[in-house]
């Protein structure tokens, strides 16, 4: 029977609706991030998230609604009384060259000024060249060899392309030698008069100069590399009650260097990384943005607004650069100690007398205590006071059994959010609120196989780091819901750690937001790179304008300090910076920061001057290595690196070729015909997808495929072989760090992620299509996990956690490619401590006289019977697999068991059973919807084998959004089927 409706289910249906649209519609809006200050959208999501956490659908009773609505209308009454305080987010620009436009910034920023030439619409955050495209001028770069069809920054180089026939000034016009215009309108309140009125940049590149109706508010000298963030006083220019008028002059990088020769040719010569003098490490920017090995030159070098831009209105005494500090007794974690430093800037002549209000509430967790604190303060005229607060003099401030925040894989990334208040009497003159989690942070260098190695620790836990770089979109083409899906993604892999590589930009606030809330931790490097800056090419001198560097430095540590999700600083990227530029890193993050470590880069290449300070705080070597490999290895390669060589001790940069599935293929290369003069399907479109990149080693995964399966016949045929290349690889990466788990410091790869759509170095592709090597990567890294030794046929068992597991049982079965078992073995009864790694079996007897290719399916069990970790290999003599192109097919029953959609998520489960007589092998389910595989879909296992008779329940999360989803699959020896059922909409 359906439940009866009575009116309080009504009421709280009608509230959940509303409350869920509420939220949906603020978060996909590009309102400020949790770093920047309290305000009623803030308040109206929180209050959604509240309500949809505390609630349990057709439970809530009647004072329950009462209550929830009581604190709603008290909160949004509060939030009224803060009319002092407002920030609004300027979206809506128009943009043009400087060359085509001669009016100066005084006339561009009237606010009744009228165009007497066309303009471009666009969106900020916006790149002049994103603008461009946007309107048609230029043809999409991420697609096909369209980014040949658009002039070049590097006059050397357009000319040797002759690529200035391309540009939309004219004939032999470089388009981005001269500034661009960005201009737009935005109206104050007739309450912002008397007020402080800001105009807040969160980050340009390169340069700017302002204006205000009229009035220049900062110059190109003031407002200068990628990386600095800019709050304007714009007081005195601002015109409340009325429409005022903002120009924004970007100027181009003061040296767009040179690219390398493009890669046109599907097996051509590798890209020189930086271009083949590096020179583009002249400024602070994004390096790769002149083509690397896995990205195009960006044809602007990404000249524009690349961060959001707001006016903000607030009282004349303002919160600046806020400081939250977590300490713990440790080990002991039954109390926490805050700390709060922040600077309190008088605008005007005479003294303020006020009090400084603190808030702190649970984040994403149900817990009913709130810490309030008052203290009163005076804060002369025309000065910036710091101002802190401790448990030395304020008792609230200790945190008796707190929520801890921790990584994935360790526990939950509990938060709290602090809410700042600057009060004169009850006028509220400014207000912050950021989400922040009570952890501490620490690293320990020791010596082993004869090298330094680097151990990093949260709350006083080892973590054993998996994770890989994170690189920047081409066009920086990331908004709050991409970072979200690309780093829900990760999350999903089993990352813990995702690290900023050095030649990229530190990412927008939406990605630490994402990071903070989904317990991944963060490494980021400086922007230095041995390509650049004279470890391989480049000049040490560079980049030339060190105190560009050195503000950008400081704005960056200033803007992302309170996330507890970043874990190290590093120096840079293989390679260190000149003196002048590695103190100005080091110090900084001492003084400014002081909660977490410094290392000197994320490699060994970095050998400091015996007279520098090296790592903080203990003042060692960096104690990680980058160097590969990185073309597509046995599995044993890799455990013999793991078990002997001297930079596995950790490993922060090795990686797999590994293409994208079919399913995305035709998207990224978008005329598959095949090139008869190149191996089967390539064509030259997929050089400049990266098959010509990295060495030659794309030749060598195309060629270690077709000597293991066979040259390919058919595009499918070519992708499924492919994809178990990408598996073996990841299997081995990553098994192998686990086989010497307290013997390393961690592994990451090179890289996790696409800056365009490429067919190399990614576990998901730019269209967020996961290839097979993500799904062994999850597996790999689970919390516990049974796996075999391909050195010595050892089965080994490993727990990632800090909680022993006892009563395991393991099911060992190895079968012929005719679909017979003819070794079956159980292990039963034993345990396996914390964070430690157990040899329970040997295969090596019965693999001895191995004849063709064998199938090894492992099952892990709990006490309970439940099966907790599957693993699968697939062995043969001299690695030749060509048998198993005869596997006897099987059949599965998959139906989906259930669906549940709640908070824009819709999470189903298919229960996929082997009905057949012989093991099903690397079976593949997707969801579709018109004709597409849908993603992001968050599936909690794929490419599965099962042995006969054997079920097994996959979940998948997917958008709500997403209409009419039905599901596929297929597999090595599967057929091609829909899942019976109706697709929903």
């Amino acid at each position: 029977m359906r439940p009866k409706l009575t009116i309080m289910r009504i009421i709280k249906s009608t509230l959940l609706t509303i409350l869920l649209e509420v939220r949906n519609v603020l978060r996909n809006k590009r309102y400020p991030s949790s770093q920047n200050r309290f305000s009623p959208c803030r308040l109206l999501v929180n209050f959604g998230n509240t309500i949809i956490v505390n609630m349990n659908i057709f439970k809530v009773n009647k004072r329950s609604i009462l209550s929830i609505l009581g604190t709603f209308f008290t909160a949004f009454s509060q939030a009224q009384t803060t009319g002092n305080v407002s920030q609004l987010q300027l979206t809506d620009f128009q943009v043009q060259s400087s060359v085509v436009v001669g009016d100066d910034g005084a006339a561009l920023s009237n606010a009744q000024y009228k165009a007497q030439t066309k303009w471009y619409p666009t969106k900020v955050p916006s790149t002049v060249l994103n603008a461009l495209v946007y309107n048609q001028v230029y043809p999409d770069p991420y697609q096909g060899l369209n980014n040949m069809q658009i002039p070049d920054a590097s006059d050397t180089f357009n000319t040797k392309y002759n690529l200035l026939q391309y540009s939309h000034l004219g004939k032999d016009v470089n388009p981005w030698k001269k500034p661009y215009w960005f201009i737009t309108t935005f109206d104050l309140p007739s309450s912002a008069s008397g007020k402080h009125n800001a105009l807040i940049l969160k980050a340009i590149n390169y340069r700017a100069a302002i204006w205000v109706n009229g009035k220049q508010m900062a110059d190109s000298s003031q407002v200068a590399g990628m990386f600095g963030s800019y709050d304007l006083d714009i007081s005195h220019a601002a015109k409340a009650g009325q429409k005022n008028g903002l120009a924004i002059k970007i100027y181009p990088l003061d040296y767009p260097g040179e690219p390398d020769s493009e890669q046109l040719k599907a097996m051509g010569p590798f890209f020189l990384n930086g271009g083949p003098t590096g020179d583009i490490g002249k400024n602070v920017t994004m390096l790769c943005s002149v083509g690397w090995d896995w990205m195009p030159p960006v044809r602007d070098r990404n000249m524009g607004i690349w961060q959001p831009v707001y006016v903000r209105t607030t009282g004349k005494v303002t919160i600046e650069n806020p400081k939250i500090t977590t300490g713990l007794h440790l080990p002991d974690t039954s109390q926490a100690f805050l700390s709060l430093e922040m600077a309190l800037h008088n605008f005007r002549k005479k003294a303020s007398n006020g009090e400084v209000s603190l808030y702190i509430t649970p984040e994403n967790f149900r817990d009913n205590n709130t810490i309030a604190v008052a203290k009163k303060v005076t804060v002369p005229g025309n000065t910036t006071q710091t101002f802190k607060l401790s448990t030395q003099d304020i008792q609230e401030l200790i945190v008796k059994n707190p929520k801890l925040w921790w990584p994935n894989g360790y526990g939950a990334p509990n938060l709290y959010r602090i809410r700042i208040q600057y009060k004169e009497g009850n006028e509220i003159l400014d207000n912050n609120s950021f989400v922040f989690g009570i952890r501490q942070v620490g690293t320990m260098a020791r010596q082993e196989r004869g090298t330094t190695r680097r151990d990093f620790f949260v709350n006083g836990k080892r973590i054993h780091l998996i994770g890989g770089a994170w690189v920047p979109d081409m066009m920086l083409n990331r908004d709050s819901l991409r970072n979200f899906q690309e780093l829900e993604l990760c999350k999903n892999a089993n990352n813990n750690l995702i690290r900023i590589w050095g030649g990229g930009v530190t990412p927008e606030d939406p990605f630490w937001d994402a990071c903070d809330r989904f317990g991944l931790l963060v490494w980021s490097d400086f922007w230095i790179t041995g390509d650049t800056q004279g470890e391989f090419k480049g000049s040490p001198d560079y980049p030339l304008d060190g105190d560009i560097f050195t503000k950008n430095v400081v704005s960056t540590i200033y803007r992302i300090r309170n996330h507890p999700s970043l874990l190290v600083w590093t120096g840079g990227n293989e390679g260190h910076a000149r003196k002048d530029l590695y103190f100005a890193m080091r110090d900084n993050v001492i003084q400014l920061d002081g909660t977490r470590p410094f290392i000197p880069s994320s490699s060994g290449y970095a050998h400091l001057p015996a007279d520098w300070p090296q790592s903080w705080p203990d003042n060692k070597e960096s104690g990680v290595y980058s160097g590969g490999p990185y073309a597509w290895k046995n599995p044993k390669h890799y455990f013999a690196l793991s078990d002997s060589a001297k930079d596995w001790v950790f490993k922060d940069e090795t990686g797999v070729p590994s293409q994208p599935p079919l399913s995305t293929l035709h998207k990224i290369i978008a005329d598959t015909t095949w090139d008869r003069s190149l191996p089967f399907p390539l064509n030259n479109s997929w050089g400049y997808h990266d098959a010509a990149t990295g060495a030659g080693q794309y030749d060598k995964y195309y060629a270690e495929m077709v000597s293991r399966y066979g040259a390919p016949t058919t595009q499918a045929d070519f992708s499924q072989k492919m994809q178990l290349l990408n598996w073996l690889g990841y299997q081995g990466i990553f098994e192998a760090a686990e086989h010497r788990l307290n013997d390393n410091g961690g592994v990451m790869l090179w890289k996790l992620n696409a800056a365009f759509p490429s067919v190399i170095w990614q576990i998901y592709d730019w269209y967020l299509q996961p290839n097979a090597g993500y799904y062994a990567m999850q597996n790999a890294c689970e919390q516990v996990h049974i796996q075999m030794n391909p050195r010595d046929s050892s089965i080994e068992v490993f727990n990632r956690t800090y909680q022993p597991v006892n009563n395991l049982k393991a099911d060992i079965s190895l079968w012929d490619m005719k679909g017979n078992p003819f070794n079956t073995q159980s292990v039963s009864g034993f345990g396996i401590d914390t964070s430690s790694v157990k040899k329970i079996a040997s295969l090596q007897k019965s693999l001895s006289n191995q004849n063709g290719t064998t199938l090894v399916l492992l099952r892990l069990k709990n006490e309970n019977g439940r099966t907790v970790s599957r693993n699968a290999y697939w062995l043969a003599p001299n690695d030749d697999f060509q048998s198993m192109s005869n596997m006897p097919k099987t059949t599965l029953s998959v139906r989906e068991s259930s669906t549940l959609s709640i908070n824009g998520k819709t999470s189903r489960q298919y229960q996929i059973t082997n009905t057949g007589k012989v093991p099903a092998f690397f079976v593949n389910i997707r969801l579709m919807r018109n004709g597409e595989e849908l993603h992001p879909a968050l599936w909690s296992n794929n490419y599965i084998s099962l042995l006969p008779g054997e079920s097994q329940t996959l979940k998948v999360n997917f958008p709500t959004s997403s209409s009419k989803v039905s599901a596929e699959y297929d597999g090595w020896n599967v057929q091609y089927q829909k899942v019976a059922g109706r697709a929903r909409d």
